[in-house]
């Protein structure tokens, strides 16, 4: 890597983490904040036999639907900027792992999302498309969430970005999405909270750089 004069790597190697930790904040937000409207919106959405859309909480899922758009962009934001920070030394298995986890994640979150849209003012009274809607994201897109959880946790301890404390929270993490994430209430909630958690170390490391 070229170094200025005084050593000092490039401005855009400083511009990374920031960029990675400012999508990091966005995404963990809006996709929070999604969840929450949703869950509200869908009470009996957690295992339960039915999926049905509370009375008059139909204004609450049309914001999260709203919200998620925005919230993969700034996840594919989020992601491309941990990819560039972590360069050349990346562990390849790891990193396709980590890339592929990712853009899956972010395919069955617009699918769910699309499948919740074209149902949201239809007459469904079996409940088909929330079924689908709410599995495509819970069952799938939370495993898929899990993996990059472990693969981002496995990237930061073998290339030593991560302290121990994050990487032992974010393999935690991906273990109760990976295995509880369909099942518990609110554990959906655990993703975007580990988003928001290396977000902010992200920033933190990054101000302590300049």
């Amino acid at each position: 890597m070229t170094q200025g004069a005084a050593g000092t790597p490039p401005a855009h190697d400083l511009s990374t983490p920031k960029a990675a930790g400012l999508a990091g904040v966005v995404f963990a937000v809006l996709l929070a904040a999604a969840m929450v409207l949703a869950r509200i919106s869908l009470p009996e959405g957690a295992g339960g036999e039915e999926v049905a859309l509370a009375p008059g909480r139909r204004s609450e899922l049309t914001t999260a639907m709203e919200l998620i758009p925005f919230a993969g962009i700034a996840f594919l934001w989020f992601m491309g900027a941990l990819r560039q920070h972590t360069g050349d030394a990346e562990d390849r298995f790891i990193a396709t792992v980590f890339m592929g986890s990712g853009l899956v994640f972010v395919a069955c979150l617009f699918g769910a999302v699309a499948a919740a849209g074209t149902v949201l003012d239809a007459d469904d009274p079996t409940g088909f498309g929330r079924h689908f809607a709410y599995n495509l994201l819970t069952t799938y897109g939370m495993r898929m969430a899990a993996v990059f959880v472990l693969a981002t946790s496995t990237l930061g301890r073998k290339l030593g970005v991560l302290p121990r404390p994050l990487v032992l929270i974010g393999t935690a993490a991906g273990l109760v999405l990976l295995v509880v994430g369909s099942t518990l209430p609110w554990s959906e909630l655990v993703f975007p909270a580990w988003a928001l958690l290396i977000s902010l170390y992200i920033l933190r490391t990054a101000r302590g750089n300049r």
